[in-house]
This record gives structure tokens, C-alpha cells and sequence, in this order.
């Protein structure tokens, strides 16, 4: 294996505060795409910037996502840098497929609003934005 495909659900998607992390390491988009209808999707308390937190749960949803090809050694330093309570697993895409992305520990949701019903991060944002 050279490359790791990554699904980024929220900060790191295009034109947002952290994507600079993928094209540092010369992320390579391969397409935009949905989780199978079975996440949740939380807008975490107190993130600087502001990050979602992605649940596999019952009753969930299908969640926008993008994803990335990265070299292996890229993969393995950016993974590096996930913070608690995020962290790296494999999500379930609507097609079938699976690939490697954010996904977030139980505590994330401590004092988080779930945002599931908008469908996406870009939605979120776009309300906080009025």
C-alpha cells in the first residue's frame, strides 16, 4: 500500500480553517461523497476553530464528506496531529465502500449540538455565519 484514502467531515473540508493540513502534504482530492445513512453528526463545544464531531449511531443520518489520497508516510503524520476526542477510524459511505476518516470519541458530544438534520459541516457553518 502507497496511499490512504481519508473522508474530512467538518474544519478540514475545502476553504475551511484547517484544509491547509491536507495540501501541506500534498492531499490529493479524489471526490466529494456521503457516509452511509447510519452517523451523527455533533458541532463540538468549545473547538478553536469550530470542529464536528462524526458518531456511528442508530437513527443517524448521511453526511456530506470529501475525500483525500494521501502518500502512507503523509497519512501516518497527519494522524499524528488528530486531537482528542477525534480521531481516525473507518466510515462507511453511501455507496458501500468504506474508507479511513474522522470519527470522535464518546466524550465529544458532552455539551455538543447535534447537527444531523442539516445534513453536512458547510450547512452548519453557513447558519452560524447568519
Amino acid at each position: 500500500m502507497t496511499s490512504v484514502q481519508l473522508a474530512v467531515v467538518g474544519a478540514h473540508l475545502a476553504g475551511m480553517p484547517l484544509h491547509h493540513q491536507l495540501t501541506s502534504r500534498q492531499a490529493r482530492f479524489v471526490r466529494a461523497s456521503r457516509t452511509a445513512p447510519s452517523y451523527r453528526l455533533y458541532a463540538m463545544a468549545g473547538t478553536t476553530p469550530p470542529k464536528p464531531a462524526l458518531v456511528h449511531a442508530a437513527g443517524g443520518g448521511s453526511i456530506e464528506l470529501e475525500i483525500y489520497e494521501l502518500d502512507v508516510a503523509a497519512f501516518g503524520s497527519f494522524v499524528a496531529e488528530v486531537p482528542a476526542p477525534l480521531a481516525i477510524g473507518t466510515v462507511a459511505l453511501e455507496d458501500g465502500t468504506s474508507v479511513k476518516g474522522f470519527v470522535a470519541e464518546p466524550r465529544a458530544m458532552e455539551g455538543a449540538e447535534d447537527i444531523t438534520a442539516l445534513g453536512g459541516w458547510r450547512a452548519f457553518m453557513a447558519l452560524q455565519a447568519g
